[in-house]
């Protein structure tokens, strides 16, 4: 077991429970390690190692081979994005001197799950003079957490009638902010005129600590994410329980293996890349998204400083003769819910990385459908590099499905295939992987990294 690997994922699951926060540790360990802001460089040669940012929460690492970019890159692709609830941009109301803050959950959640649980608030506030604030609140000891209640059982008949779907809706996610004392019947007048006493104390508490006026959160990203750190699950220790797994674990062990390809000095033939992109839990949407253009013009402005003539064929040629492994997790066989699989090609906690040479839904609807020719060839490189493997699908055919960002990079006519690790309780605000399986993929992306196909 690589201790010391495992230490560095919980501590980067730790302090990253945003993409913003993950894309400053990856930078953080970026320019450590000798990496260079790509737009700082004019030039760059074989072995240079340089990254790009794309609005905070996107992010690109290379490290420059000897082969001609038009060659092709090995990709490792991930997201960092994970459910969660957002703020709303007029969040903050007092319902009978409670103040709360209205939330939109991001991502396939139950909802029910955010209930009663510690919540902290990560994010930043933007205001009109250019400054950015960066906000954290419920993670230090000596912070308050948040919460959302819940009904209780004594009055809860009608609820428990409910589907799980309906037990709580989307517009009752709102976390509790505070309180004011409710008001003496013999209070006086003005007093009693003062309808939002406990807003108007949960504002003056953000103004005093973050200088943040009720109209600021216009333009704030907060996130409501659980509260508390990664810890070690189960007596032998041989499981994390954490926030945020999907897809933090893979983005984790893809950036550990190249900053290590890196650090080791050997010159790559074919350039190797760590993409950690945003969005994937919403369908990729969106600037920061692989169904945008990012990646693209990510790599159009690699080869803008690698090659004399710029061209779009060379563009086209680099991506089209890609590899890629889409570095996203699979459903961990459940044998308390062991009728969802297919025992036989479902993965299974600590079997090592969950190959899956199609996603999607039912008809495969959403797969990209990796080529038996690749797949063969990375079965070869694992086999070489003593990682351990297994073939994997999400799920039984007719009961659901889902999705990874493999489709959106086979757009190129590259070869892509979905790689990662078995999670339990996927999606659910603390999900488990089993350790072995973040040292193997960890030791499986450094293999793929250095393969010349």
């Amino acid at each position: 077991m690589n201790e010391t690997l495992i230490k560095q994922y919980k501590d980067f699951l730790d302090n990253g429970k945003t993409e913003r926060e993950c894309v400053e540790q990856l930078v953080a360990q970026a320019k450590k390690d000798g990496f260079k802001d790509l737009a700082s460089c004019r030039k760059i040669k074989a072995g240079d190692k340089v990254y790009i940012t794309k609005m905070n929460k996107a992010i690109a690492l290379f490290v420059i081979g000897t082969e001609a970019l038009e060659k092709g890159l090995n990709i490792l692709g991930a997201h960092i994005d994970s459910p969660r609830l957002d703020a709303k941009q007029n969040p903050l109301y007092e319902k009978d001197n409670i103040t709360y803050l209205n939330t939109h959950y991001y991502g396939g959640i139950k909802k029910y799950q955010w209930t009663t649980i510690p919540l902290a608030i990560h994010g930043v506030v933007c205001k009109k003079d250019g400054t950015t604030v960066k906000v954290v609140i419920g993670e230090d000891a000596k912070d308050p957490v948040f919460c959302i209640s819940d009904i209780l059982p004594h009055l809860a008949q009608d609820q428990m009638k409910d589907k799980a779907s309906d037990f709580i809706k989307g517009e009752d996610l709102d976390l509790i902010m505070g309180s004011a004392v409710p008001l003496d019947k013999n209070a006086p007048k003005e007093e009693k005129k003062d309808k939002e006493k406990s807003k108007k104390l949960i504002l003056n508490l953000l103004k005093e600590k973050y200088n943040i006026d009720e109209d600021d959160f216009e333009s704030a990203e907060l996130e409501i994410v659980p509260a508390g750190a990664a810890r070690d699950m189960g007596l032998d220790r041989s499981f994390i329980l954490a926030y945020g797994q999907d897809d933090r674990s893979c983005a984790f062990s893809s950036a550990a293996a190249l900053f290590d390809v890196a650090e080791s000095g050997k010159k790559l033939k074919r350039t190797a890349c760590c993409l950690c992109v945003d969005k994937e839990e919403i369908g990729s949407v969106g600037a920061t998204g692989m169904a945008s253009n990012l990646f693209e013009n990510m790599v159009a402005e690699l080869i803008a400083r690698t090659d004399k003539n710029y061209s779009e064929l060379t563009l086209r040629r680099c991506l089209s003769n890609s590899n890629m492994l889409s570095s996203d997790v699979n459903a961990a066989y459940d044998p308390m819910n062991a009728g969802l699989f297919d025992k036989e090609n479902a993965s299974v906690l600590s079997g090592g990385i969950a190959f899956q040479k199609y996603t999607g839904s039912r008809g495969k609807s959403g797969a990209s459908d990796a080529n038996p020719e690749f797949i063969a060839k990375i079965r070869e490189c694992m086999d070489k590099a003593g990682v351990r493997y297994q073939m994997a699908e999400l799920g039984k055919v007719d009961q659901g499905g889902g999705g990874t960002i493999a489709y959106h990079a086979a757009k190129y006519g590259m070869n892509v295939l979905d790689a990662g690790v078995a999670v339990l309780s996927m999606h659910a605000p603390w999900e488990i992987v089993a350790k072995e399986d973040i040292c193997q993929i960890f030791e499986g992306y450094k293999a793929f990294l250095s393969l010349s196909l």
